[in-house]
């Protein structure tokens, strides 16, 4: 079965409900473990250009926030409702998501 790792990067004050969020929608699953994740945290820092509508910030300043990056693990058959979660609860317009798919190395 193919094993993805998912990144994404939120809002620290989001960070406890995105991963709640990623588990139950099938993230995180490791053995018999449910909801693995790990989490840094860091600076976030963009600019909201013209027609976008900024969560945080103002269109045309560059605004920096306090951010967690996430990581999980995902099976290629919950990727996709997993994705589907983290879009619906992120509270950004355009979520920085990344999802990279795994070499087994067992």
């Amino acid at each position: 079965m193919k094993q993805y790792k998912i990144v994404v990067f939120v809002p620290a004050t989001h960070a406890d409900q995105l991963r709640e969020v990623m588990g139950n929608a099938g993230a995180g699953q490791i053995g018999n473990y449910t909801h693995c994740t790990f989490s840094v945290k860091g600076v976030g820092r963009f600019r909201p250009n013209a027609g976008a509508n900024p969560t945080i910030g103002e269109v045309g300043k560059l605004e920096a926030v306090e951010e967690e990056r996430i990581e999980t693990v995902c099976s290629e058959e919950r990727l996709r409702d997993v994705l589907k979660a983290i879009r619906n609860a992120h509270p950004y317009e355009e979520p920085a998501t990344d999802a990279y798919l795994l070499e087994s190395i067992a």
